[in-house]
């Protein structure tokens, strides 16, 4: 039984790994294509570097649709073709336009997979173990930034078109993708929910649990399909809590800066005074760090919690930004000082925000939206992304990494104080116990919720 329910949620997470690699993979071809077709900073930042984000923006955002009108099974494969064929059609691309068509197909993929996989396998996952089932997707997400990195570095020894191997080379693991995931079983909470299929969400459930708690399962889901039978429209009051609490943990996911520092690492490393291939190997590591960090938050998060979680990367966060700060603003400072804080923060955001969004987004919504809920934090989380992406080619050529950094600690300072009084912790309960105790106070008007 525990085999099955981990191998699906594993396949399910390999959509993460393509997540990570596509998003990460740009960095390597940034400055070679803009010099390539001649682009200007602006012109660049919105058809290059972020014009895969506003696909991912989309993709996101309009997710849940396809997730509850044709399954979260059917939804990951088209995730996987459509990640072959952006990886397939950047590398060959023959001008900035035909190349940001390709990547905009990319983002579609990433956007979704950012929808689909973590609600996938928060359903189908023990509530004892769903907590590191779904950073499962965490993790695979920064295993393909890594590899991205890695890939990026040796791959960049080619020479002339070099960009074009870092892009084509996804081909190879979307394609191992989409072979295994259309063996994955669909998930039995949308069986039973969207398709009023019991027969077939007791024959999954019954792959992944023990007898004695089939038929209880089968109750909370039917329990939860009566309950919330007329509330499948998420902007209604009985959810603004768990739309709030989405909105908020993916915006303060991007204005803490991370995906700054993932498109534009070579940058940062540039600005500090190091070479190009050191700043690409040194890059590398800060995916290193991300893996290492993520799989100690594999091991904690069942354990400590979310909330725990989340002070604690706060805490790091504000840190290793406010070091990064003082650093870029000092007129001779030490280059070697900027690896060891960038590496602190890339720590911190693993144990932390890394660990935490997609599970917690999964987590707080009720079964009848949970498609809709986890597009709504997916987008928002993606928006920021977008915005940093096409703003800061124009930013950085504008300002140090002082006030850029500076004001990335100020904001974590905000997630530090939410995380403290306002933040609910959902470890250990079922997604049924969840959804009965939605807290009823808005912490906007200065209540406190009761932890669910």
């Amino acid at each position: 039984m525990r085999s099955k329910f981990f191998v699906w949620s594993f396949v399910a997470s390999l959509s993460g790994f393509l997540f990570g690699f596509d998003t990460a993979v740009i960095s390597g071809a940034d400055r070679a294509v803009q010099e390539l077709w001649g682009l200007s900073d602006l012109y660049h930042g919105f058809f290059i570097m972020s014009v895969a984000l506003w696909g991912t923006v989309i993709g996101a955002l309009f997710g849940g649709v396809p997730c509850d009108r044709y399954g979260r099974r059917k939804t990951l494969i088209w995730i996987g073709a459509l990640y072959f064929v952006s990886a397939v059609g950047s590398a060959v691309a023959w001008d900035p336009y035909s190349f940001s068509f390709f990547r905009f197909i990319g983002g579609l993929g990433v956007g979704i997979s950012s929808v689909a996989a973590p609600a996938y396998i928060s359903e189908i996952a023990p509530s004892e173990r769903r907590g590191r089932l779904v950073i499962l997707y965490q993790f695979s997400l920064v295993l393909g930034i890594l590899v991205a990195y890695v890939s990026n570095y040796f791959l960049g020894f080619i020479g002339e078109g070099a960009w074009r191997w870092m892009l084509g080379v996804e081909a190879f693991p979307a394609a191992i993708y989409l072979l295994l995931v259309v063996r994955v079983a669909e998930s039995p909470r949308w069986l039973a929910l969207f398709r009023n299929d019991e027969a077939g969400a007791r024959t999954v459930l019954e792959g992944i649990h023990p007898p004695e708690r089939v038929d209880a399962a089968l109750a909370s889901i039917r329990d939860s399909r009566a309950r919330f039978a007329s509330n499948r429209s998420l902007f209604v009051s009985r959810f603004r809590i768990p739309v709030l609490f989405a909105f908020l943990v993916a915006f303060f996911n991007q204005v803490s800066g991370i995906n700054f520092v993932i498109y534009y690492a070579p940058r940062i490393f540039d600005a500090a005074g190091f070479e190009e291939s050191t700043a690409l190997l040194s890059t590398a590591g800060i995916g290193l760090v991300n893996l290492v960090v993520t799989m100690l938050g594999i091991y904690l998060i069942d354990r400590a919690g979310r909330k725990t979680l989340l002070i604690v990367g706060s805490v790091g966060y504000i840190f290793s930004l406010v070091m990064l700060s003082l650093t870029f603003f000092q007129e001779n400072f030490e280059g070697p000082a900027v690896p060891v804080y960038l590496f602190l923060f890339v720590a911190s955001h693993a144990i932390g925000q890394g660990s935490v969004i997609w599970v917690f987004i999964s987590e707080i919504f009720p079964n009848s939206v949970r498609g809709k809920g986890q597009s709504l934090g997916s987008g928002t989380h993606w928006v920021f992304a977008a915005l940093i992406a096409l703003t800061m080619p124009f930013v950085l050529n504008r300002f140090s990494g002082g006030p850029i950094f500076a004001f990335f600690a100020g904001m974590m300072v905000l997630q530090l104080l939410w995380a403290v009084f306002y933040m609910p912790e959902t470890k250990g309960k079922s997604l049924e116990e969840l959804e009965q105790r939605l807290p009823d106070e808005d912490p906007a008007a200065g209540a406190k919720p009761s932890n669910v």
